[in-house]
């Protein structure tokens, strides 16, 4: 196992929706201590929308992150990524679908909970969300979140990327939503088949700290579902999920004491397609 260095796999940026540029980023990171930065565009080929990476972005995208990884290679290792979203039947993550653009690791990740009737954003505000719960599940609220699961196996299955992104994204709004308990069984037995796909996948999982540099304190994965994943011997990462330079360590320290908390004692990195695991 190697030493412990400060790394971060989820960075967004003015390509999508950060209010920072790429440089100012990296310049962030050199600043925080900051070993391994990997970028991590959101993205959704061959979609795309307001958002994501628009697709006559997506060279010039590629073209600054590798700039970048030359400019400060002695001060920092810069990876080139895509956050790249799940969408029955129109778009998967996968290394093939992102194959132009040689990505050096991939996210994979849920955002959109689809229906045949329409579409909700899991981390949209609680009044869309208890809006979409209403048209889209008659107002059952267990069926939308067990939706939202399903989506989360399909893409494990289907999928081929390094990280799975915020893998519970669903409770970030609870708080205010309440469509689920942590304590509800039925919720359990959604987490337990997640981390059973998660396995046979072998991605790593991201300890997600994103939502709380924009101000709703929680940390993904549920401290339960973490739970079940290190019993599952599935890898784990730290990561920012940052949408500016300033929060490009947001929480670290929280994540850390989380993950040793459910028995963790190293993490994983995403390197040359196969895993380095790191001193948490």
């Amino acid at each position: 196992m190697e030493q412990s260095i400060k790394t971060n796999f989820h960075t967004h940026t003015q390509f999508c929706d950060s209010h920072s540029t790429a440089e100012e980023t990296v310049l962030e990171a050199i600043e925080r201590g900051i070993k391994i930065l990997g970028f991590s565009s959101h993205a959704m080929l061959p979609l795309e929308d307001d958002w994501h990476i628009t697709n006559d972005k997506y060279s010039t995208y590629c073209s600054e992150i590798r700039r970048l990884q030359k400019t400060f290679q002695d001060e920092i290792q810069i990876s080139l990524g895509f956050e790249a979203d799940y969408i029955e039947g129109k778009t998967v993550p996968s290394f093939d679908t992102y194959s132009p653009y040689a990505p050096d690791f991939l996210i994979g990740s849920v955002h959109f909970v689809t229906n045949e009737k329409g579409t909700f954003e899991a981390d949209d505000s609680p009044e869309k969300i208890l809006s979409a719960v209403k048209e889209l599940y008659g107002g059952n609220a267990r069926e939308a979140v067990c939706r939202y699961f399903e989506l989360e196996r399909q893409m494990l299955e289907k999928g081929d990327f390094s990280i799975l992104g915020h893998c519970d994204l669903i409770q970030k709004k609870n708080q205010i939503t309440g469509l689920f308990s942590f304590s509800d069984e039925w919720f359990k037995d959604e987490l337990k088949a997640l981390v059973k796909a998660i396995r046979r996948n072998g991605c790593i999982v991201e300890i997600n700290t994103g939502a709380v540099s924009r101000g709703t304190d929680v940390i993904y994965p549920c401290d339960y579902c973490l739970e079940l994943l290190h019993d599952a011997g599935v890898p784990v990462t730290i990561s920012s999920d940052a949408h500016s330079a300033q929060a490009i360590d947001c929480a670290f320290d929280r994540a850390v004491l989380k993950a040793k908390k459910a028995g963790y004692t190293e993490k994983a990195v995403p390197y040359a397609g196969s895993i380095r695991f790191m001193k948490l």
